[in-house]
């Protein structure tokens, strides 16, 4: 049993009568899975700012209504689930790059950045039958929104890096 802690993965891959490129795989869907973990606590993380921000402003019931409802609550609560889903698709999609892993403010700020844009300015609008906002009245009305995606991805971007360190 010692022998496959100590032995490297083509050693254990043989070992275990398996190749090496199903080693390889399992280690690829190994590290993906913790990077996504990674990316949703500090999705979380930044969520729970971001959505204490938009309850501040009134947003949560329009957040709610993507699932049929108009309460803050049940916004708050869909607003989580969103903010831990791409968090985790941070994790596993940018943040294996050594850029982002030393970089998380700026590269959660853009991360940010590109979800004001795909959220509230294109998906948001789309599933709830409105119209795109992407008038100059629209965007102005939309900046607040950008500004609580920014502090949602600086958040995300540098407790990921710490967390990702730390594990």
């Amino acid at each position: 049993m010692a022998r496959y802690d100590t032995c490297n993965d083509i050693d254990c891959a043989t070992s275990l009568g398996l190749d090496a490129q199903e080693s390889t795989f399992g280690a690829f869907v190994s590290n993906a899975l913790r990077r996504a973990g990674i990316g949703a606590v500090s999705g979380i993380a930044g969520g729970i700012v971001f959505g204490m921000l938009m309850g501040m402003m009134g947003f949560l019931p329009m957040v709610a209504m993507l699932i049929g409802s108009n309460s803050a609550a049940v916004g708050f609560g869909v607003h989580l689930v969103n903010s831990a889903l791409i968090g985790a698709f941070y994790g596993v999609v940018f943040a294996g790059t050594e850029y982002v892993r030393r970089h998380g403010l700026v590269s959660g700020l853009g991360y940010g950045v590109l979800w004001w844009i795909l959220g509230p300015l294109f998906i948001m609008p789309l599933w709830l039958g409105m119209p795109l906002p992407w008038s100059a009245a629209g965007i102005a009305a939309s900046l607040p929104s950008l500004m609580g995606h920014m502090i949602y991805g600086a958040i995300l971007g540098i407790l990921y890096g710490i967390l990702a360190r730390r594990s």
